[in-house]
């Protein structure tokens, strides 16, 4: 067998595929030439990725309400799209298990467009539950954002592991920015293209969603995935990669990880989603409540890559707990001065610092937490994790509003936090350098 052969291809429950890749024993020179050039091209992914998804997500409300009849639908439109990601994040992983991340995030990216020239045609025909099909299948989008965050661990070392993922991470504000901005132009070009009212920027997102996939499938050579398998796994009798939930079972640090990413993530959608109505139910105008989504968001992505640099210096656990402190200030504050605008703002932006902070250092810790072949898997339950725990908290969080106030809801919310800061301390200290599974 020549050099350049997947030694893996031979192995039981590995791929059959024929990819080529260069497998060196030890990362060569070229591995951070090479690493540099994947973080490169996901990056330019997410772009075209956020721009495909900020570009109809937020439309799609307003075509729910439209061809349902109800505004009481439109909700469902966030919905179908966050089970879309959940139901995408597994399939998604095991592709990238079998085949590579090459293949796995262009299909991804291929169906988020499916999607979107499905919710065109339901918008064409009037057709209600076919749009609820388009947004589900534009979830795989959201899907492939989380799980190229991932991709950018798979040859990176332990002492940058953190900040390449972070990196990713803060590029999806540049499509999440640009997206909704494309409301106008689409509603221009769909006119042209003759498509009907709230569509056009659909049309944007097909576009982008193609070139995403383009990008993956012919930046992404070789393969991060398949290359790091190659030059770490030799031994022709190693076992078969586990499922994610056998290795959640076995490895209490995986569990951990998982745990701390999605309980941080269901904190933040938890009081996010339910603090529009709060500022509008209390006399804020749409400008307000804009501008402070927007800082929220700004507080999500913005500094990704100083908590990505903490991660890695600092350790992964600290960088967890800081995130649980800013959250916890966050939940504190909705909940002793609900009433102030002031307030609500900065507690908003502690929140979106408090989830970065703790979902980019949990991810680090999710991505070497497992042996290679395993990592695809279980990266995968924690993407699907994280989807499940943000839907249950939206879900919940509307009927707590009512029940007890925001003010309620932020200081129930702390069981949340309380949880994962308790968990941490329970966890054993390791050096960085030691955490990562061969």
């Amino acid at each position: 067998m020549s050099t350049h052969e997947r030694p893996e291809a031979l192995k039981p429950g590995r791929s059959t595929s024929t990819e080529t890749v260069t497998p060196p024993a030890q990362p060569g020179p070229e591995s951070p030439r090479l690493q540099r050039r994947v973080v490169s091209v996901l990056v330019g992914g997410q772009i075209l990725g956020g721009i495909g998804m900020g570009a109809t997500l937020s439309l799609g409300s307003l075509l729910a309400a439209q061809l349902s009849g109800s505004n009481a639908w439109s909700g469902m439109a966030a919905t179908m799209s966050t089970l879309g990601a959940a139901f995408a994040a597994v399939p998604l992983a095991r592709l990238a298990q079998a085949r590579g991340r090459r293949v796995s995030l262009s299909t991804g990216a291929l169906i988020a467009g499916a999607g979107a020239v499905t919710a065109i045609t339901a918008a064409s025909l009037g057709v209600f539950p076919l749009l609820l099909l388009g947004l589900m299948l534009l979830g795989a989008g959201s899907a492939v954002n989380l799980q190229a965050r991932f991709a950018a661990t798979d040859l990176s070392r332990p002492g940058s592991r953190g900040r390449d993922l972070s990196i990713v991470v803060w590029s999806t504000t540049i499509g999440a920015v640009l997206g909704p901005n494309l409301f106008g132009p689409g509603e221009i070009v769909g006119a042209a293209l003759g498509l009907p009212p709230l569509t056009g920027a659909f049309a944007f997102s097909v576009a982008a969603q193609l070139a995403a996939a383009v990008v993956y499938a012919t930046g992404l050579r070789p393969d991060p995935l398949l290359t790091v398998m190659a030059s770490r796994v030799t031994d022709l009798e190693a076992p078969k990669p586990k499922s994610g939930l056998r290795i959640l079972r076995s490895n209490p640090r995986a569990r951990y990880a998982v745990a701390a990413v999605a309980l941080s993530h269901a904190t933040m959608v938890a009081l996010m989603s339910m603090t529009p109505v709060h500022l509008r139910d209390h006399g804020a105008s749409l400008t307000v409540v804009g501008l402070t989504i927007s800082l929220h968001i700004a507080g999500m992505y913005a500094l990704s890559p100083v908590f990505g640099w903490m991660a890695d210096k600092v350790g992964r656990l600290p960088t967890i707990l800081l995130g649980q402190a800013m959250l916890l200030v966050s939940l504190v504050l909705a909940g002793l001065a609900p009433d102030s605008g002031t307030a609500v703002t900065t507690s908003l932006i502690l929140l979106g610092l408090g989830w970065s902070a703790s979902v980019v250092a949990g991810s680090a810790l999710v991505a070497e937490s497992a042996h290679v072949q395993d990592r695809p898997a279980i990266q995968g339950v924690s993407d699907l994790s994280m989807n499940a725990a943000g839907a249950t908290g939206g879900a919940l969080a509307g009927p707590v509003l009512a029940a007890v106030g925001y003010s309620g809801l932020g200081f129930l919310s702390i069981a949340l936090v309380a949880t994962v800061i308790i968990w941490t301390a329970l966890q054993p200290r390791r050096p960085a350098q030691d955490q990562e599974q061969p």
